[in-house]
């Protein structure tokens, strides 16, 4: 069941995410898109363990999967997203399956090999375009009724795939199947000695993450009309990574948080300070690491559960 406080979280979100939604709504389609991809990223660090330096792969390629689906084959946004989805989801398996032979930054290290294997791969293939990249993905009528060429309805389809992510998400780390990920993650051996096949329970996370980041990938590429190699491109692997730890590991929250203030910085800041943008994002990461080492969501979680502790204490007093 959803404890009061991820309701509260929730519904918080979801607050934030509607007042602004008819003013800015391609806006709100980007912060929800990254959100899905920080979420599906903290299943895998902040649930299991696990640090990947690849996650771009399954973006980039539902990306594309959709767009090709879409522009070349016609179909419809539905059936492009599970393309994407479906897509993400074999590369997470079999990028899962070679990885998880090795641990800790071994693990990361085959990782970022296999996204750079794929961010080459489609480099050089004709029907990505390349360094140009894939223009002109029609965004079609969802279910052949409604039409994704209108902003709101293409806010509401994300809007409401974000919710159920984020309910699925949910759901997974409080079922028993997420109570062994998060035993993986303190303590291996001890799961591996309580007969549990830690590598395969390994893979099937990776796989989860995966399809989930394909499903943000997909969005976006379906927003914006376009995909391009730099969803590819390990930069953006290193950027989700900086969005689960700013915002809070292992929280339902904290990778919505940490998505919305680095998307939003760039957004406002891009064309202002211009290069001095990624330094000004380093300098907010390094400060949230040295003061801040539960991440903003995180660190706020803690206060509200040390408050009712202290209360019986002044009382007595």
């Amino acid at each position: 069941m959803m404890t009061s406080r991820n309701l509260m979280i929730l519904l918080g979100l979801a607050a934030l995410i509607v007042a602004p939604a008819f003013i800015y709504p391609m806006l709100i389609v980007k912060l929800l898109c990254f959100a899905i991809f920080a979420s599906a990223f903290n299943l895998m660090l902040g649930y299991t363990g696990l640090l990947s330096f690849g996650h771009a792969m399954f973006f980039g390629s539902a990306g594309y999967a959709l767009g090709v689906t879409m522009k070349f084959l016609n179909w419809t946004p539905e059936m492009g997203l599970l393309a994407g989805v479906a897509v993400a989801a074999l590369i997470g398996f079999v990028a899962g399956s070679i990885a998880i032979r090795r641990q800790g930054i071994y693990f990361a290290m085959i990782t970022l090999a296999i996204s750079q294997l794929i961010y080459f791969l489609a480099m050089q293939m004709e029907w990505t375009g390349r360094d140009d990249g894939l223009h002109g993905i029609p965004r079609g009528h969802l279910f052949g009724l409604v039409s994704l060429e209108n902003d709101l309805a293409l806010y509401a389809l994300v809007a409401v795939c974000f919710v159920l992510a984020l309910l699925a998400i949910h759901r997974i780390v409080t079922s028993p199947f997420g109570q062994v990920l998060t035993a993986i993650r303190e303590n291996e051996p001890r799961a591996i000695s309580l007969g549990y096949d830690v590598e395969r329970y390994k893979v099937l996370a990776f796989t989860l993450s995966a399809a989930l980041s394909g499903l943000a990938g997909g969005l976006k590429a379906l927003a914006l009309s376009y995909e391009s190699l730099n969803d590819l491109h390990w930069a953006l692997s290193g950027e989700v990574v900086m969005m689960c730890i700013l915002g809070g590991l292992g929280t339902l929250g904290g990778p919505v948080a940490g998505a919305f203030f680095v998307i939003l910085l760039q957004n406002f800041l891009a064309d202002k300070v211009g290069e001095w943008l990624s330094v000004i994002i380093g300098v907010v990461f390094l400060t949230c690491i040295l003061a801040f080492r539960k991440g903003l969501v995180g660190e706020i979680a803690a206060w509200v559960e040390r408050r009712p502790s202290s209360r019986p204490q002044e009382g007595g007093k």
